[in-house]
């Protein structure tokens, strides 16, 4: 067996998690396969967001599917990062019908759905203590360093070789595939990620029962809806930045990849800035985050022509999201009993990847409501009521939490 403490073997584990963001890898292409195509703003949107949706039903599935066929995590994990690699590259064949491309994400979502818990859960199995949370931390930044070097990659592509050629950065999950196949040992000898957590929960229960929480509190919902408003806000932005930038730099422009590459860095650094910003600021961390991401939107509303503005607006919104997208996770262990954690986490994992695939929507209605156009400088109408509906959460939530304390 492979040596789980080499540096190599940690890599091949991370490298899993490199792929799990890249259905956004492709935004940068939407301004020219809205014109290849002949199709919507709306439309071109969803190309980048439909695999969210697949996501959220196979998060679901993937354990029942798992159990069914007796399969290992690794097993599970090659699967789907096999789908990714499949369904990702079908557009890259010439490919000119919205349809078959709009399936092929779909299908490309259900691949990351099928592996999304076990890239998490098998490094719980195999690794322990400061390992264990030092793997997860890194985990998590891999996501944000995959996305930003696919976004890259695929922006490089479209620029040499036109729309079809971006989706050839899905042929990346092969080599993935290969790395991790090598090199992470299976957890068949191990004992079952099932009964960690079962062991896991009971502990829990036993040091919450103390705090009498036998329920799941009604603020539960009130952070699946958060969650949801914060991801429409935010994949929004991605969606519509390469739109906007090809109407002010001109009908050729493909750099918008390298901005959005940018922006994924202020989001990890706001993730590993996090831990140190709570302790310093408490709750209060969540009306920085609030207060920083409405100013991105209204910069990037704002901007008009001015392409610096844009960028500015877009770079930053990153970094906010990261501050308050951790507080939302770290609240629900006072929120509801242990047993029920998995199902309160799923639930804000569906708000925040039901917001990614709404986003288009959201965007297209606010529009309406507006009267603007979803062309143009119309494409930054919507974030202005993002910016404003930010600071009436952030009142709200002060408003409450102030009544709360005088009780």
């Amino acid at each position: 067996m492979r040596n789980k403490n080499s540096m190599v073997t940690k890599l091949a584990f991370l490298s899993v998690s490199f792929m799990l963001t890249s259905a956004y890898a492709v935004q940068s292409a939407l301004p020219q396969l809205k014109a290849s195509l002949n199709v919507t703003q709306t439309q071109s949107e969803y190309l980048a967001t439909t695999p969210s949706f697949a996501v959220m039903i196979f998060v679901v599935l993937s354990p029942l599917l798992q159990q069914w066929s007796k399969i290992s995590d690794k097993k599970m994990i090659m699967i789907g990062v096999t789908v990714v690699g499949l369904m990702g590259l079908v557009p890259f064949f010439n490919i000119h019908s919205y349809p078959i491309i709009l399936g092929s994400r779909l299908l490309l979502g259900a691949g990351y759905g099928l592996y999304n818990s076990q890239a998490i859960s098998m490094i719980s199995v195999w690794y322990e203590g400061e390992t264990r949370a030092q793997m997860l931390g890194w985990r998590a930044a891999a996501e944000q360093i995959g996305q930003a070097c696919t976004l890259f990659l695929a922006g490089l592509l479209l620029t040499v070789s036109g729309w079809h050629a971006s989706f050839l950065v899905y042929a990346l999950a092969f080599v993935v595939l290969i790395f991790f196949g090598m090199r992470v040992p299976d957890d068949s000898e191990v004992e079952s990620v099932e009964e960690k957590v079962v062991a896991e929960n009971e502990e829990m229960v036993d040091d919450l029962d103390s705090k009498d929480i036998k329920k799941i509190s009604p603020v539960v919902y009130l952070l699946v809806l958060f969650a949801f408003l914060l991801v429409v806000d935010y994949v929004g932005m991605e969606n519509r930045f390469s739109g906007l930038a090809v109407n002010i730099r001109g009908a050729q422009y493909t750099g918008a990849s390298n901005f959005l590459s940018l922006m994924l860095i202020g989001a990890t650094l706001g993730g590993l800035l996090y831990g140190s910003i709570q302790k310093r600021l408490g709750f209060g961390t969540v009306y920085l985050g609030l207060g920083l991401m409405a100013l991105s939107n209204f910069l990037f509303y704002f901007a008009g022509s001015n392409f610096a503005m844009l960028v500015i607006g877009l770079l930053l919104i990153g970094f906010p999201l990261q501050l308050v997208s951790p507080l939302i996770f770290n609240l629900l262990p006072d929120l509801a009993p242990a047993n029920r954690q998995p199902l309160v986490t799923s639930m804000v994992l569906i708000g925040f990847n039901f917001g990614a695939f709404f986003s288009p929507t959201i965007a297209e209605w606010t529009n309406h409501l507006m009267g603007q156009p979803t062309s143009g400088y119309g494409l930054a109408a919507p974030f202005l009521v993002y910016g404003i509906g930010l600071l009436v959460i952030a009142l709200i939530i002060f408003v409450a939490t102030r009544r709360q304390a005088n009780k």
